[in-house]
């Protein structure tokens, strides 16, 4: 692979304990299922509505919508779908090679008919055989799909794939940390029936949009797309990334619309029966979600308590498909406000991902080594790395405070940067916080201020 990666490393979700009500030994071990080779065995009971959709993710993952000047004699392809396994459902998630836009199929059990045999996530790389055996599958056949630690596998009409583990590039570790944030935040704005939705789609302009803004507005029962800002619409950078909804809509249920108030981020969520597809568009089509820095804060700050607390939180999640913040905080033994907040945590280290249907959390942890990604913090987040270098070369100080409002002088470059920070905003006198504000995460000397004062 072309892409930067890191090397994947064996780790159990918990700790090994006594658990229920009769207090019955847990292996950590039976978690990943060691007595077996696969998370999940069985077939499709709707196999070309399943297959649609995990050719849809595919087209994406092997789409790029933006090409930087720098990359022109060079096009770098990423088609490794992560594949999580947890309670009745399975989820394939996926980056175009750009990074902008996110997809996820959402298969429960009343899509799957198997057996359910442990928790745990992959990646593979879906390469041509599996996309050619997806896209022969008629109604009538019998397709068998099993997931494992270390493959996916696909049995229909006497052919068998199998697609096997491979590296997960740093450049997706990023970006499916920074899109959990974004979704986190959003709201729904629009829903319409998929007929109106299709009529939708059918309408989008042919040539590329990305070069002014668009919003997509409510219109009756359907949709239009306006060049006129309102508090109903959802701005949508480039609206030829939507077309890889057009083939899928025609047996949906519903398409609902979200949007992010902080990046503009915008979702597309297409509803069918037991199962979902996701779609997350970048701000603009030259924005991936892995420079998007949402994730700076939460990265930023550790001590002693907060790790110890986080790890309890951790430690109750259970692979359960949705997370409820009272039910985690009784088993952690804190509260559920808490809870919400070290979820959104978690989420920037890859050990949770966020379900806009069911607005919550699900557990799911990516398999990479988080010690070693904060060993190489300068690739991983130059500017957390930029800020924690000011610190220690001591160019950080504490200027005027009053209730709880704070003003840090950061030397930066041979300049004095002012930051003013409390703990709903942060404000700095740089040209690159004046440009972006906060809609691309904090600048580094807010992080470094950040850090110095042990807020978030």
């Amino acid at each position: 692979m072309s892409a930067a990666a890191i090397t994947q490393i064996y780790r159990y979700p918990f700790a090994s304990n006594f658990d229920g009500p009769r207090r019955q030994l847990r292996l950590a071990a039976q978690a990943e299922s060691q007595t077996s080779p696969h998370y999940f065995q069985g077939r499709m009971q709707n196999p070309c509505l399943t297959c649609d959709l995990l050719r849809g993710l595919m087209r994406i993952v092997q789409s790029r919508f933006f090409t930087p000047p720098a990359m022109l004699a060079k096009t770098i392809a990423l088609s490794d779908p992560v594949v999580t396994c947890s309670d009745e459902m399975l989820r394939f998630e996926g980056f175009s090679a750009c990074c902008g836009v996110y997809a996820r199929v959402d298969l429960t059990s009343e899509t799957l008919d198997g057996q359910w045999l442990a928790r745990g996530t992959t990646n593979v790389d879906f390469n041509a055989p599996m996309l050619s055996a997806l896209a022969m599958v008629q109604t009538t056949d019998e397709v068998q799909l099993a997931v494992g630690a270390d493959e996916v596998r696909l049995e229909s009409g006497g052919t068998q794939i199998v697609e096997k583990k491979v590296e997960l590039p740093i450049r997706w570790l990023k970006g499916l940390m920074e899109v959990q944030v974004c979704q986190s935040r959003m709201e729904e704005m629009i829903s319409v029936s998929a007929i109106e939705g299709r009529r939708f789609l059918r309408g989008l302009p042919r040539m590329h949009t990305h070069r002014r803004p668009t919003w997509i507005a409510p219109a009756g029962n359907g949709l239009r797309v306006t060049q006129i800002e309102n508090r109903d619409a959802v701005r949508v950078g480039g609206l030829q990334r939507l077309r890889i909804l057009e083939p899928l809509i025609t047996t949906a249920g519903r398409l609902q619309i979200y949007r992010d108030p902080v990046t503009a981020a915008a979702a597309f969520v297409l509803d069918f029966p037991g199962c979902r597809f996701h779609l997350v568009l970048s701000p603009e089509v030259w924005r991936g979600f892995s420079g998007e820095g949402q994730v700076l804060s939460a990265t930023a700050l550790s001590s002693d308590e907060h790790d110890t607390e986080l790890a309890r939180v951790r430690a109750a999640l259970r692979w359960d498909t949705v997370l409820d913040p009272a039910v985690i905080a009784a088993r952690a033994a804190t509260t559920a406000q808490r809870v919400t907040a070290l979820l959104g945590v978690l989420s920037t280290q890859g050990v949770v991902g966020f379900d806009l249907s069911s607005q919550a959390y699900f557990h799911r942890l990516l398999p990479f080594d988080l010690d070693s990604l904060r060993s190489s913090s300068a690739k991983m987040q130059p500017r957390l790395a930029a800020a924690t270098k000011l610190i220690e070369e001591d160019k950080v100080r504490l200027g005027k405070q009053c209730d709880g409002k704070y003003e840090v002088m950061v030397a930066s470059s041979d300049v004095v940067h002012r930051v003013r920070i409390d703990e709903q905003s942060a404000k700095c006198s740089c040209p690159w916080h004046a440009k972006h504000q906060n809609d691309r995460g904090p600048c580094k000397h807010i992080l470094a201020a950040q850090i110095f004062l042990g807020i978030q």
